[in-house]
């Protein structure tokens, strides 16, 4: 709380200055964060509240029964909102309130992987749709039998980057393959990594670091898109950072989003460099395969999904697979919490 107030005061002292609104978008960004501090005040304020209530319901329903009841359903409230409100603490981080890119890249495997990875696309789409939040498909390049080789997805919301970062990793599914002519069991790898999208990255990039490349991009689009070279591929050559756009038939349209995309990677990949996690990262993205994964999704001979970092277990992968991901989102906020 003490944090908080100060930080309200912080802010208020800043827009008491006359040149705070020179800077417009700033301006915006610090009086919507300080709308956020007020409302956790007013919503602690709030419980705070309803849990001397819940103390005088608590002692009249041991001496009359009939508070009972009211005693009981103010309770389950009461929990209720003190999960979200912890949930919404713990999303407190620089960046966690900002839209996310998610993209999602299948293991060895061929045919196998491209399947799980469209599955995990679904997953997130579906989450995306539940939550309420906005997407957009930016590139996604097609198996040649079935699934996907890879997605990339732009996720506009309040908090998608701080709720999707628990998403970072290798995810194995093990099932009956439906490919599998047998019937035999089969894993499969794929590997999610989440951005924070932000408008306003100050990420100086030098052109000389660049390679821009066009071709003719191979997915949907009709005939348009085979006779013009409006697919960008752009290779940040001091990190090996690559971006490959090709949802707009517009060869300028696909690189300006490339270079937000590629903004947005070289943020996270200095942010992580500097808080020296850059080697787990990379050790992640090389090894999309045994002994890596933070979850595995398991269809066969049981049924059960479990998160390897939180030991979080639910028993019907049906639901997670169709966007259900929130008591692992929430598993691994408090996880992460208590590690630090």
């Amino acid at each position: 709380m003490d944090k908080i107030k100060n930080r309200i005061k912080e802010i208020e002292l800043l827009s008491s200055n006359n040149s705070f609104w020179e800077d417009k978008k700033n301006a915006q960004k610090l009086m919507e964060e300080l709308s956020d501090l007020k409302n956790k005040i007013e919503e602690i304020e709030n419980m705070k509240k309803l849990y001397d209530e819940l103390l005088i319901l608590y002692e009249l329903s041991n001496e009359d029964l009939d508070f009972q009841k009211e005693f009981e359903e103010k309770l389950k409230f009461f929990e209720r909102r003190l999960n979200e409100i912890e949930l919404k603490f713990l999303l407190n981080e620089k960046d966690d309130i900002s839209d996310a890119i998610i993209e999602i890249h299948p293991g060895a495997g061929g045919t196998e992987s491209h399947d799980w990875a469209e599955m995990l696309m679904r997953m997130y789409i579906r989450w995306i749709e539940k939550k309420g939040f906005k997407y957009e498909i930016l590139d996604i390049l097609p198996g040649e039998t079935a699934g996907i080789k890879n997605v990339s997805i732009l996720v506009k919301g309040k908090y998608a980057y701080g709720l999707l970062k628990s998403e970072i990793g290798v995810h194995r599914l093990i099932r009956i393959s439906p490919f599998d002519a047998n019937n035999r069991r089969h894993t499969s790898f794929a590997s999610v990594f989440v951005y924070p999208q932000m408008e306003d990255i100050k990420i100086e990039i030098n052109e000389n670091d660049l390679k821009i490349e066009t071709f003719r991009s191979s997915g949907a689009g009709g005939q348009h898109v085979n006779k013009t070279e409006s697919a960008v591929r752009i290779t940040h050559i001091p990190t090996g950072i690559v971006v490959t756009i090709r949802s707009e038939r517009s060869q300028h349209k696909n690189k300006e989003i490339a270079m937000k995309i590629l903004k947005a990677k070289l943020y996270e990949f200095y942010k992580q460099k500097e808080e020296e996690k850059i080697k787990e990262l990379e050790k992640q993205k090389t090894d999309i395969g045994w002994g890596y994964q933070i979850r595995s999704y398991i269809l066969h001979p049981y049924k059960l999904v479990k998160d390897h970092r939180t030991e979080l277990e639910i028993t019907n992968p049906e639901a997670v697979l169709d966007g259900e991901i929130n008591e692992f989102i929430k598993a691994y906020l408090f996880w992460k919490a208590k590690k630090i």
